[in-house]
């Protein structure tokens, strides 16, 4: 349930109890914008960002803050169930099938040798309008259906009925980067001299829809929010197949397919505003998400319950307790591995740095889950059986 903190221009409204005081003053500064509306929501999961926190819901009137939508934009989930049971799926048969998917998804910073059919890229736009997108054009030909670093994932998970799911985590790649990139220090010189009022050491620089140039963003943004579509949809489609060409019978029922870091035009407390959720997922009433955990927990199938104070959003996963650096530093090799490999977990995490992403670097995800009980009600459990890591 939430609590508020009411010191600011606007409220501050949090699901959670502690939150770092890095990302509290980030919250502060949000606050405090002259054209934030309403209240600012802080979601469970909640942690410092690049200006805005992570887990952070801020809607405005007619202003659009690309720091507030994030740098990989679009970047969102994506979740299939199958009809395949648990049982059906031995070990050797994972291992078999990872082995697969690492060959037909490249990884981390890896591209595709060629380029991709130009059907597979969002259509319905005009590329010669997109600054930004049309210079990238050729290259994301390449990178579509690649998953990136980071926190992205592929993973193989049975929900609490033994039945088997693939879900993956991926974004906008580096054409969603270019254009937060262009738009934010586009923002920061306009607001230079607009001699704007907003402190630029927030990293809050903002466009008016009355400029030009926030339409163009939008647009840009509107772009690489399906194009993450496309990239994760290109990623699942592939590694379905794989799953059929192993199993005659499968089945699968319809793509979940679903973003945390955009902004888009919604009514909230009979006002049209921009909604920006930076880490933070979409939850109306009756809308389907996915909240997935960290390396080796649980991650959560959702309905959302349209919860009008978190202006209808939840946590869009568990959340860092602390940074990929902290983390590679401080964490235990064996301790993070043991944990894996205790719940029979395939995974991939062999050396010191791939510990950025282990269990430990993260907030408990039932306490997470807990938090929320007003935004979502959990509909499928799924606990991981394998991992590859981007």
């Amino acid at each position: 349930m939430e609590k508020a903190i009411s010191t600011e221009k606007i409220p501050i409204k949090m699901w959670l109890e502690q939150i770092e005081e890095g990302a509290m003053n980030q919250a502060r500064n949000l606050a405090n914008l002259p054209f934030a509306f309403k209240h600012l929501c802080l979601m469970p999961d909640a942690h410092s960002g690049y200006g805005m926190p992570i887990g952070g819901v801020l809607a405005t009137k007619s202003v659009i803050i690309p720091n507030a939508v994030g740098v990989d934009i679009g970047c969102g989930m994506c979740a299939v169930k199958s009809n395949l049971h648990n049982e059906e799926l031995p070990i050797e048969k994972i291992k078999s099938i990872l082995s697969k998917i690492r060959e037909v998804v490249p990884l981390g910073f890896e591209h595709q040798i060629e380029r991709q059919d130009e059907s597979l890229m969002p259509q319905g736009h005009n590329i010669d309008e997109l600054k930004i997108v049309k210079n990238q054009y050729l290259s994301a030909l390449k990178q579509i259906g690649t998953l990136g670093g980071g926190n992205h994932f592929i993973e193989i998970q049975k929900d609490q009925n033994g039945f088997i799911w693939i879900m993956l985590h991926s974004g906008s790649r580096n054409i969603g980067l270019k254009v937060a990139e262009y738009y934010d220090n586009k923002a920061k010189k306009l607001n230079s001299l607009w001699c704007s009022t907003v402190n630029p050491k927030a990293d809050l620089a903002f466009l008016p829809f009355e400029t030009e140039e926030a339409r163009q963003y939008y647009n840009e943004m509107k772009y690489c929010v399906e194009f993450a579509y496309s990239n994760r949809t290109l990623m699942m489609n592939r590694i379905l197949d794989i799953f059929r060409n192993s199993f005659s019978a499968i089945e699968f029922e319809p793509i979940i397919n679903i973003a945390h870091n955009y902004a888009s035009w919604e009514k909230h407390f009979e006002e049209k505003v921009l909604v920006h959720r930076k880490g933070a997922t979409s939850a109306k009433l009756g809308e389907i998400g996915i909240i997935p955990g960290s390396q080796g927990t649980k991650s959560y199938i959702v309905e959302g319950l349209g919860n009008p104070e978190s202006f209808m959003s939840c946590s869009h996963g568990a959340g860092r307790v602390m940074s990929r650096s902290q983390a590679i530093k401080t964490l235990n090799l064996e301790d993070e591995t043991r944990k894996l490999d205790e719940q029979g977990i395939i995974h991939a995490i062999r050396k010191k740095s791939d510990l950025d992403e282990a269990t430990s670097a993260y907030k408990n995800i039932s306490e997470v889950m807990d938090f929320q009980k007003d935004l979502v009600k959990i509909k499928f459990e799924l606990s991981p059986l394998a991992v590859i890591k981007g």
